[in-house]
């Protein structure tokens, strides 16, 4: 059974960072695909980022390029997301998610809510 597990967010002031994490179980993320989400309050899902189990590529949306980045560590089955110089519009819930099949992600994480303050 696959497992996602979500931690890291919390309140920063705007200029701050915080490290999301997404520890898997069940799967094995440097041989899939993850990706972050986010959900501002009152609005859709949104993608953030991606990193491709096969290279290891990565790539962004472009409202957090230069912004944030994704990585992962093998040895921990876990991808992060280094999110800095946050701003307000950046608060949401981010979810990862992971097996990318028909369109469709069928495995995502609980989300964790990241509040910027201005």
């Amino acid at each position: 059974q696959v497992q996602l597990v979500n931690s890291g967010g919390g309140l920063v002031q705007a200029g701050g960072s915080l490290r999301l994490s997404c520890a898997a179980s069940g799967r094995t993320v440097s041989n899939y695909t993850v990706a972050w989400f986010r959900q501002a309050p009152g609005k859709g899902r949104k993608f953030v980022a991606m990193i491709l189990g096969s290279d290891g590529t990565t790539s962004y949306a472009d409202f957090v390029k230069g912004r944030f980045t994704m990585s992962r560590d093998n040895s921990k089955n876990t991808v992060y997301l280094q999110m800095n110089n946050l701003t307000p519009d950046d608060t949401g819930v981010y979810s990862c998610a992971s097996g990318f099949t028909s369109g469709i992600y069928r495995y995502w994480g609980q989300g964790t809510q990241v509040t910027v303050s201005s």
